[in-house]
């Protein structure tokens, strides 16, 4: 049986990613509290310094979707089924 990988909730990647920043830890004091291993924790680390400073930039990011673009999709697949009902309706 192959091992299941293991996912991590943003809010842990976070609160290990500031831990680590923080320099209190050393990186494998860190990886072995939260049993991660110390390359992943340098990782998070990397991510939360390179993205930290698009937070404070005030405009919203390029990677959040509008509301139209969010809607659209589900209004044609809503068409398309409407479209199906009918011509199933027409058959019977």
């Amino acid at each position: 049986m192959s091992k299941k990988r293991k996912t991590y909730t943003e809010n842990f990647k976070a609160k290990v990613a500031l831990e680590a920043v923080k320099g209190v830890k050393t990186l494998a004091e860190i990886a072995s509290e939260y049993k991660i291993h110390p390359t992943q924790v340098t990782e998070w680390k990397k991510h939360l310094i390179t993205e930290a400073s698009g937070l404070f930039s005030g405009k919203k990011s390029s990677r959040t979707k509008t509301e139209e673009e969010l809607t659209a999709p589900l209004y044609e697949e809503i068409g398309r089924l409407k479209m199906d009902l009918k011509w199933l309706e027409k058959k019977l």
